[in-house]
């Protein structure tokens, strides 16, 4: 009984860490690899914009990141078609901080949600202000 009582509340308190509020964004940067020749392409799309490489067309469907933190996780819904196939080889969601929970399943191809286009920028390092050069003093004992 108290393992029951265990899991059940780690399953409430956990699912609870998991459900942050998110956020669309205008667009995503996906990673392209052609595993046969080793090209490698970083692409930055908007929403309902799509990248050929070589057979496929990833079309980016919605990007979205975590309200509270929008250089964070980045999850990205795309649809990837190959070139001669009716049915896509790859429809649904990524994820930048674990591909292989959902990741496409290609000979050939591979991609990665990078990042989502937040607007989020980062701030800018302050430099400290200038002082006038003064001379160091020696100090001379003896």
């Amino acid at each position: 009984m108290k393992t029951l009582s265990f899991f059940l509340a780690a399953l409430v308190y956990g699912s609870a860490a998991f459900s942050q509020e998110m956020e669309s964004a205008p667009g995503g940067t996906l990673r392209l690899l052609d595993k046969v020749t080793g090209k490698l392409a970083d692409v930055s799309l908007s929403l309902g914009q799509s990248a050929i490489q070589g057979r496929i067309t990833v079309l980016l469907d919605d990007c979205r990141y975590p309200k509270e933190n929008p250089a964070s996780d980045a999850q990205a819904h795309l649809t990837v078609i190959e070139e001669g196939r009716s049915e896509p080889v790859f429809s649904g969601w990524m994820l930048a901080s674990s591909p292989a929970v959902s990741a496409m399943d290609h000979p050939r191809y591979d991609v990665w949600v990078l990042s989502c286009d937040s607007g989020f920028v980062a701030p800018e390092a302050e430099e400290p202000p200038e002082t006038p050069e003064e001379p160091i003093e020696e100090i001379n004992e003896g």
